[in-house]
């Protein structure tokens, strides 16, 4: 509408000067070159406005053919540049879908059309990955970080394919490299904190944990477990090199704030005891396992718990456990200790009261191989009924596993619970269930250098510990077999008692 008003204004401008030129005749003369032209003064104005539009369409012809190659080479290149990137976000495409042939074909195309190696590198290397050939992407990967515009995506392409070929060592150091370029990138943390955790670098992933916890890659509970376990593990170290009865001071700290952090962390507060026992503060350890049984009886706390005193008789330790498991009488694991210490006392009668106790509770879930050879040893001992025995032996052999320490990633057991798996390096992946059937226990090479298999208590079993072994960091016997010099002595078997009398 405004430019049809403005349209109309300009023509009655022009009739108006046209009206007012007629109304007004002049005569001009002009005499040039020995010609003497006279016209009116709108036929001069008229010849003049028509040589300014000659003047002014020559102009633009000139123009026109002094432009024109660079105006046409221009319009090449913008060609070339639409079908580059055309040919960009098809090769991004077929990357997305898998189609390794149609990615390789439109990245050459990318490459040759646009000649912007920062764009295309990109679509080669993944193309490359696609194909197969490993190679030619780490050199596209690499050729990446020569350009400060695209060495970020370089480094994380190098991390990707190094943590996909499994060498953790070039992967720890383009996590390291990343999270130095880019500090605030929740990735470059989380894969470092995770190569460093696996990598056992516990000072460098506290302070990478303190990085994550920023950027809210973890949060506060998981990131209070991570801290407890790294301070387990590198107690559970410490106590291993000091000497037998020595308590480490900065091993002791370790485990209290663990268990501060992760109450939960069973194997923190097992070896905590222990070595408040070592360190002879054996009042403190009984209030810690008491007070943790109250809360959730584990067979590493009833083995700590044996470990407190380790001088006393059969039947104090009998005693004590009777005392323990009154704190928390329901749950399974608090019959299955009175029971175990009762049978190790010689007092039948309250081994098969808990025994009888703990299958009423439990159901389904026993006998289990440990609980039928506890009833096999107590049918022989206490009345020396082989039969019985036997078949509880014959029940052994098909029962389900103990609970011990098994990989959630390699589905492996362990003898004793570590941070990091032994066959797999997950990071805190031993979980305390059972497994499908009886699993084999890994021990590291150093303990099983130079020593010959035998057979050990199973989970949680009370039984006194030979004089003469060490009291070593270990954290709790998983079951089966575990490696030792010599084998242990085997007690006498004591004669049968009066339980009711000796235990109340």
């Amino acid at each position: 509408m405004l430019r049809t008003l403005f349209f109309f204004l300009k023509l009655a401008i022009l009739l108006a000067v046209a009206v007012w030129l007629a109304g007004r005749p002049g005569q001009v003369s002009l005499v040039w070159l020995g010609y003497r032209i006279d016209t009116s003064v709108g036929i001069l104005l008229a010849a003049v406005l028509v040589l300014a539009v000659i003047v002014a369409l020559i102009y633009r012809l000139w123009r026109f053919l002094v432009r024109s190659p660079a105006e046409i080479a221009r319009s090449r290149r913008e060609k070339q540049r639409r079908q580059g990137y055309r040919a960009l976000t098809q090769g991004m495409v077929a990357v997305a879908a898998g189609d390794a042939i149609e990615a390789e074909r439109q990245s050459r195309k990318a490459d040759l059309l646009l000649n912007e190696p920062p764009l295309t590198l990109l679509l080669a290397a993944q193309a490359a990955q696609l194909n197969g050939d490993e190679a030619a992407a780490t050199r596209y990967f690499e050729a990446m970080l020569a350009r400060p515009e695209t060495s970020f995506l370089g480094i994380r392409g190098l991390l990707m394919q190094a943590m996909r070929g499994g060498d953790d060592r070039a992967a720890l150091g383009y996590a390291g490299r990343a999270l130095a370029e880019r500090p605030n990138t929740p990735w470059a943390a989380e894969a470092l904190l995770d190569l460093q955790l696996r990598a056992g670098q516990w000072q460098a992933a506290a302070a990478t944990l303190k990085q994550a916890r920023k950027l809210k890659v973890v949060d506060d509970a998981k990131a209070h477990r991570i801290r407890a376990v790294m301070l387990t593990e590198e107690a559970r170290v410490e106590a291993g090199e000091a000497a037998p009865h020595d308590a480490p001071p900065r091993a002791l700290a370790a485990l209290d704030e663990a268990t501060r952090l992760a109450p939960g962390l069973v194997p923190a507060r097992a070896l905590w005891v222990e070595l408040l026992a070592r360190a002879g503060k054996r009042r403190q350890a009984t209030k810690i396992v008491e007070r943790a049984w109250a809360e959730a009886p584990h067979p590493l706390l009833a083995a700590a718990y044996a470990r407190i005193e380790p001088a006393e008789s059969p039947i104090e330790r009998a005693r004590r456990f009777e005392a323990l498991a009154a704190r928390n009488p329901q749950p399974v694991e608090s019959h299955r200790a009175a029971g175990q210490a009762a049978l190790a006392a010689g007092l039948w009668g309250e081994a098969r009261r808990h025994f009888a106790a703990a299958q009423e509770r439990a159901g389904a879930e026993l006998p289990t191989v440990g609980f039928a050879h506890d009833m096999a040893r107590l049918e022989e001992a206490e009345s020396g009924n082989a039969a019985a025995a036997r078949r509880w032996l014959l029940r052994a052999a098909e029962a389900p596993a103990d609970p011990a320490w098994i990989c959630a990633r390699c589905g492996q057991g362990c003898a004793t619970w570590r941070a990091l798996c032994p066959q797999c390096g997950a990071f805190d992946s031993l979980e305390w269930r059972s497994a499908p059937r009886p699993v084999a226990t890994l021990l590291p090479p150093a303990e099983a250098a130079g020593h010959a298999l035998v057979p050990v208590a199973r989970p949680g079993e009370i039984t006194p510990p030979p004089p003469a072994a060490r009291p070593g960091p270990t954290i709790a016997a998983a079951g089966g077999y575990t490696r030792s010099s010599e084998p242990p002595p085997r007690p006498p078997a004591p004669p049968p008692v009066d339980a009711a009398r000796l235990v109340n």
